[in-house]
């Protein structure tokens, strides 16, 4: 029921007489370079998340910039 070995190897030696190693290793190459600038700029927009949050968090010990009514 499932895709066995023998008919990846044979859609792989297919693919590869279609497009020819060279095209598939660029294919390849450009595919790595989009997956590793995602995950740079998800790590940056969580970052830039991170950031955002702890400049909203008073540090401890801080004093409050605001002023009692009473005094």
């Amino acid at each position: 029921m499932g895709i066995s070995v023998t008919k990846l190897l044979i859609v792989l030696a297919i693919i590869i007489v279609i497009f020819g190693t060279k095209r598939l290793k660029n294919v390849g190459g450009d595919l790595g370079g989009a997956i590793k600038n995602f995950r740079n700029a998800m790590r940056e927009e969580e970052e830039k998340d991170a950031a955002k949050s702890n400049e909203d968090k008073p540090i401890d010990g801080e004093v409050s910039s605001k002023k009692d009514d009473n005094g």
